[in-house]
């Protein structure tokens, strides 16, 4: 399951129909409740999942937390949510703020224009 979030993601941002659109949420979600376990036992009740600092799982997963949050803002749909999944929310919030990652991150922002120019272009051809 966990090999399918980033596919599914990416399904996700190109569906139009609400109820495929749905289908494929909670697919998504069933993924990321999937990841929050695995944080769980990973973490040990850490910061990150090797521990008390960033290892190779936090930056392979991390490197995708801000076209999660993209995708959010384009589908309208919160994958990423504090209720079902607080350790991965948390995990999310200090991955990203860590001195390491804030600077070099791009911005939500930046990255949802890039994507509505991919998006326009692809709909173009």
């Amino acid at each position: 399951m966990i090999m399918q979030l980033f596919p599914s993601i990416k399904e996700l941002r190109s569906t139009e129909a609400e109820e495929a659109k749905a289908t494929i949420a909670q697919r998504t979600t069933e993924g990321l409740v999937l990841l929050e376990e695995t944080f769980a036992k990973c973490s040990k009740g850490k910061d990150f999942f090797g521990g008390d600092n960033i290892g190779y799982l936090d930056i392979a997963f991390g490197s995708g937390l801000a076209w999660l949050r993209v995708v959010e803002m384009m589908t309208d749909v919160k994958l990423l949510d504090e209720a079902k999944m607080p350790g991965l929310f948390a995990w999310a919030e200090r991955f990203c703020s860590h001195g390491a990652v804030k600077d070099v991150v791009p911005g939500t922002e930046k990255l949802f224009n890039v994507a509505k120019m991919i998006t326009a272009i692809a709909k173009a051809q």
